[in-house]
């Protein structure tokens, strides 16, 4: 079966900054991290994706689909859950309201939307926060919700864009194990910083840095690349600034 995500040639540019040129990105079943330094163009990247941001020029297929030819988004907008780096909301909708709204924007039938609400609340462990208002909430119990109106209409590909800002160590335990349950049921995509998020839960790891993959791999084949003198904590974390440095281009 194909990849479920192929770009190939991909430009995107804010103003006259090109953000990525020729971009060429392939993310395979499981769970995919993209790693890469602030300014990279990770979250360029998932809004193109998700149709937020048409590339100038490139290919791009979404679950067997060519995103950018007429209609090829709509066909499978359904099938994508996507949380965003800022989690917007109705502060006086409950969780369940929110994540309930959620599940009707996706054209979850409305039969369906109670049990499917309570299913992505449990996997959050919000169940016993559901009739909490959303302005009441943290900002990591956000997140959470964030994530459960994003998997709500139990998606193919879910994309998660920093899940763990704000969220403290428990709960990025929390978020690996709920990574690893909806693994089962859709490939994920989740884009951070954050070297050492990626040893937990990834299948593949893509690195990228000034608009290019240059690395896409995995755990051990990162490692792998780690280079003596390096700075870093563990070997993936300098294998990640050794992929960084091979690829930085010379001023």
């Amino acid at each position: 079966m194909d990849d479920p995500i192929i770009g190939h040639g991909l430009a995107q540019r804010y103003g006259k900054r090109n953000v990525f040129r020729d971009l060429d990105v392939v993310v395979p079943r499981g769970v995919a991290i993209l790693l890469g330094p602030n300014g990279a163009g990770k979250t360029t990247l998932l809004h193109t994706i998700v149709g937020l941001k048409r590339p100038e020029v490139g290919n791009l297929h979404v679950l067997g689909r060519d995103v950018l030819r007429r209609g090829g988004l709509r066909a499978v907008a359904a099938r994508i859950g996507f949380l965003p780096q800022v989690v917007s909301h109705y502060p006086g909708y409950t969780v369940r309201e929110a994540v309930a709204y959620a599940a009707w924007l996706k054209g979850v039938p409305e039969r369906d939307i109670g049990s499917k609400v309570d299913r992505a609340l449990a996997l959050m462990r919000l169940s016993g926060r559901a009739g909490s208002r959303m302005s009441s909430l943290s900002g990591g119990l956000l997140r959470r919700t964030g994530i459960a109106q994003a998997i709500v209409h139990e998606p193919a590909l879910l994309i998660l864009d920093e899940p763990a800002a704000g969220l403290d160590p428990q709960q990025r335990i929390e978020l690996r194990r709920v990574l690893r349950a909806v693994a089962g049921l859709a490939t994920v995509l989740v884009s951070t910083h954050v070297v050492e998020d990626a040893r937990h839960v990834a299948d593949t790891i893509i690195v990228l840095n000034e608009g290019t993959v240059v690395f896409t791999g995995t755990v051990d084949g990162l490692e792998g690349l780690a280079r003596p003198g390096v700075d870093g904590d563990s070997d993936l974390e300098r294998g990640y600034l050794s992929a960084l440095q091979q690829s930085a281009v010379p001023a």
